[in-house]
């Protein structure tokens, strides 16, 4: 499977080297469209076969192969494994506008940047070539006309970014997966990737100004031909894409991030008009991305239509919330994953992404997410939550949870975590991921030294939240864990009242609330590779009734009869006909199951503790006092008025392989990358955690 998996993406690759030269166009290509030449699918045929196809087989396949790594146990990387792919995973660029970046990721920007000047320069090169021997029949001058053939292939350009910039958004399917990639460590790439499209797009929409107005032929701004390429529909397929372009600059996206969310929605508008300007024949060349895309938003969209049953919220005075929901017991996630929380009650519209706290072993019927008081909507709930009059229920709705599908923490002997401020969460899930892992003979616990930052003494209380509220291996000290805290902008430890270090509220259920439960994805491999095939091959028959019985009888498969708009809207109104069926059809059977299999706990009726109203657990005895609060913060090596000596702590590190993991601020991390990559020692691998939406 592997083999065949790698045999059709290196197929895919060599499609797109070949492309623009003229043993492709001349003779391969041709000869795939005589014998694709059909009264069923027309014209666009041969590029659903070349460029389409083949990724959706991928992504079908790779979801059986997913499945059965997933029943054949966890995706734990060997260790040889591991030490062969260290030195690629070693950061080589640590500042500057990419980020911190490994050897692996600059191989592979370096690969897609020499496709690009490959295909530019040899489109250009076979262009000219027809130019300057007079093969065109235009009666420009050679000189406009070579502007015209460069204005069209930096659009080409824009074209063939757009063929990979929806994989890195796709949250559920499997392609991120079969690289060992995940969503939220992907975004990276949907942005360069983002910047790169619109440059050339706005490159070409401005050349081709420049020719119109060289030319004298202004007109053409207005012409939106029936049965040819549409400039109307090119320009405003533009405005929308340079709208989203502007607004998700790091400064207008840090500062105003609704606004950046909302104008990014605008990807809907901008795919219709490019479709209408290119054609389907054109579309179906970054077809493949944008099918797994809408696969996904339609799950995700299914997902959030959902009420889920939230339990419980813990209130730390560092105005720290955690929230606890009910889930399915057969919902299995990793550490570091997150999930995407909607509550109606502070905003109808926003989505924001927390990283996943509990453990899916130790705590099966309990799924938990921290939150930090940071932006107004954070603020906002920590307010709504600790008022006087705190509401009894609270409405939520959830997507997710995304993250990795393997635990590549178990191959090291020793790991390193260095966190600031909130950047604790992560490892948290980790922590109790080890926890639990301490409780099975003969599995191998790397040590653990925690390294962590907070600018004041009364956010050390997030600590208390390293163990869950319920479960019945929570013993920490099975782990050897080394834990350092440094307090930057206090010197003196401050006095804080035991009392009031925790409060509990717990909510009232509702009926209409269930238990978190995936709608498809990593815990239904099986399932997503049925949707993905069952609503292509929809899509095909639909197509094929379409174009046997109204299309071809019109044009006999020539480009200059029937309409470039309705045989786009046809398509493009099929497609989404084939994945909103399929995939209600499948969520509507998923549902049932897991109604049956979450009945007894949404019926549950939960009583408030009848112990103190700071109780940490759930129909459970144990008061604060004896909670491990005295053990993991007074007992632990508390540093006041001082940074982490990073680079000493990490040199002095004994081991032939040790993890480094950072999550915290984008200095941190780039301090952190530094050193991990200066050279002085070799055992250190790094890895970031980040989660910069």
């Amino acid at each position: 499977m592997r083999l065949l998996l790698g045999l059709c993406f290196l197929g895919v690759l060599m499609v797109w080297v070949l492309a623009p030269t003229n043993l492709w166009r001349n003779n391969w290509l041709l000869n795939i469209r005589t014998r694709t030449d059909s009264k069923y699918f027309g014209t666009q045929c041969a590029n659903m076969l070349i460029y389409t196809f083949p990724i959706l087989f991928i992504a079908a396949l790779g979801c059986v192969y997913l499945h059965l790594g997933k029943k054949g146990g966890n995706y734990t990387e060997s260790s040889s494994k591991s030490h062969r792919l260290a030195s690629w995973k070693r950061p080589v660029i640590v500042k500057g506008p990419l980020g911190v970046v490994s050897a692996m990721e600059l191989a592979f920007i370096s690969m897609f940047i020499a496709l690009l000047i490959w295909s530019f320069s040899t489109y250009l090169t076979v262009s000219f070539s027809k130019i300057n021997k007079g093969i065109s029949h235009s009666h420009d001058k050679k000189w406009e006309r070579k502007l015209r053939s460069t204005g069209f292939y930096l659009g080409f350009l824009g074209n063939i970014c757009c063929a990979f910039l929806f994989f890195p958004v796709a949250r559920g399917p499997s392609i991120l997966p079969l690289l060992g990639l995940t969503s939220e460590g992907s975004i990276k790439y949907h942005i360069w990737l983002g910047h790169m499209a619109m440059t050339f797009f706005t490159a070409h929409g401005l050349l081709f100004l420049v020719y119109w107005a060289l030319t004298n032929n202004m007109a053409q701004i207005l012409k939106w031909d029936n049965t040819g390429v549409s400039n109307v529909a090119g320009e405003l397929a533009l405005v929308f894409g340079i709208t989203m372009w502007l607004m998700a600059f790091p400064r207008i996206r840090r500062r105003a991030f609704e606004l950046f969310f909302y104008t990014h929605q605008l990807y809907i508008i901008f795919l219709f008009f490019y479709v209408l300007h290119v054609g389907i024949q054109f579309f179906c060349i970054i077809l493949s991305g944008v099918y797994l895309f809408l696969i996904d938003r339609y799950l995700r969209f299914l997902q959030s239509r959902k009420r889920v049953r939230l339990v419980s919220a813990r209130l730390l005075p560092c105005e720290t919330v955690e929230l606890n929901f009910s889930k399915s017991p057969g919902l299995f996630y990793n550490p570091t994953s997150i999930m995407f929380i909607n509550i109606p009650i502070l905003s109808s519209f926003q989505w924001h992404p927390f990283t996943v706290s509990s453990n899916c072993n130790m705590e099966p019927e309990k799924l938990s997410v921290i939150i930090k008081s940071g932006g107004n909507w954070s603020q906002k709930l920590y307010q709504t939550l600790s008022s006087p009059a705190p509401i009894d229920h609270l409405n939520v709705s959830i997507e997710g949870p995304y993250g990795p599908t393997a635990d590549n923490f178990f191959r090291h002997e020793a790991l390193v975590m260095v966190s600031g401020g909130s950047g604790i969460t992560p490892f948290i899930s980790i922590i109790r991921e080890l926890i639990f892992r301490s409780t099975m003979s003969g599995c191998p616990i790397p040590r653990v030294h925690l390294i962590c930052a907070f600018k004041n003494y009364v956010d050390v209380t997030i600590l208390d939240l390293l163990l869950p509220i319920t479960g019945t291996h929570s013993d920490i000290s099975r782990i050897q864990l080394k834990l350092e805290v440094f307090v930057t902008r206090e010197k003196v430890r401050a006095t804080m009242d035991t009392q009031k270090l925790l409060r509990t509220i717990w909510f009232k259920p509702s009926p209409s609330d269930a238990p978190i439960s995936m709608v498809l994805g990593p815990n239904d491999w099986l399932w997503l590779g049925i949707i993905i095939s069952t609503s292509f091959a929809m899509f095909l028959i639909l197509l094929g009734i379409l174009t046997h019985y109204y299309i071809y009888p019109i044009d006999h498969n020539t480009n200059n009869v029937y309409s470039y708009l309705a045989k786009a809207l046809l398509n493009m109104l099929f497609i989404c006909i084939s994945i909103v069926v399929t995939a209600s059809a499948v969520t509507l059977w998923k549902k049932k199951q897991n109604d049956m299999a979450g009945k007894q706990i949404q019926n549950m009726d939960v009583a408030t503790p009848t112990t103190s109203p700071s109780s940490w657990f759930y129909n459970a005895d144990r008061e604060i006092e004896s909670l491990p609060h005295h053990s993991l913060t007074q007992n632990s090596k508390v540093h006041f008025g001082a940074r982490p000596n990073l680079k000493r702590m990490l040199l002095e590190c004994e081991g032939s392989n040790i993890g480094v993991l950072v999550s915290g601020p984008k200095e941190m991390r780039h301090e952190v990358a530094t050193i991990c990559s200066s050279g002085l020692v070799n055992n250190l691998h790094f890895e970031a955690i980040s989660f910069n939406w």
